[in-house]
């Protein structure tokens, strides 16, 4: 009786305060929510024939709508098996998806939760692909490599006359002269004029 009276809604507790026993407040709350099922049956029969895999962005929205429109299901008194579930999975892939879903019905799911989990795993994969794609589209040039130098970026701080690229470090990634593969010091190079 104390845990009816706690989760039941604010609105009805007062209603029912005064009753005693859990059996007669259970057929009480039952008497007034019987009608229910007439009308929650019809829309949930009709959420359960228009559900179909393309209406939802990702493979956790359908799973929780699918999951809902089931438990209403079940509620008003119609019994939803592990095979219904997949077998309404499996036809509610879209046209385009045809090949896909002959796989993953060849593939043998016993139960659906192997199946969803398989959906979940392949949907993931996929949008790593695209951000893989799209940070990098085939066909475009590969990324350099973190210590690859070329001569445009060896000659940058030499043009800058006596700024911040001349002095002593100047030199500090390579020879200025490709052809020399020796290090050379600016000021040797004065003393030797």
């Amino acid at each position: 009786l104390i845990f009816l009276r706690h989760h039941i809604d604010d609105g009805l507790k007062y209603g029912y305060l005064t009753v005693e026993n859990p059996l007669e407040l259970w057929q009480n709350l039952n008497d007034r929510f019987e009608h229910l099922k007439v009308v929650v049956l019809p829309k949930a029969l009709n959420d359960w024939s228009q559900l179909r895999f393309q209406n939802f962005k990702t493979v956790s929205e359908y799973n929780s709508k699918l999951f809902k429109i089931v438990s209403q299901l079940k509620m008003c008194g119609e019994v939803i098996t592990k095979d219904m579930l997949l077998e309404k999975t499996y036809r509610i892939f879209h046209a385009s998806n045809m090949l896909l879903q002959q796989q993953y019905r060849l593939h043998g799911f016993k139960k659906y939760r192997e199946l969803i989990g398989s959906l979940l795993i392949a949907e993931q994969n996929n949008e790593l692909l695209l951000q893989n794609h799209e940070n990098r589209p085939t066909g475009s040039a590969p990324l350099p490599e973190v210590n690859a130098t070329s001569s445009d970026f060896r000659g940058r701080g030499r043009e800058r006359g006596r700024g911040r690229g001349s002095g002593r470090n100047q030199n500090f990634l390579g020879p200025r002269n490709n052809n020399s593969m020796k290090w050379q010091n600016p000021d040797t190079k004065q003393r030797q004029k």
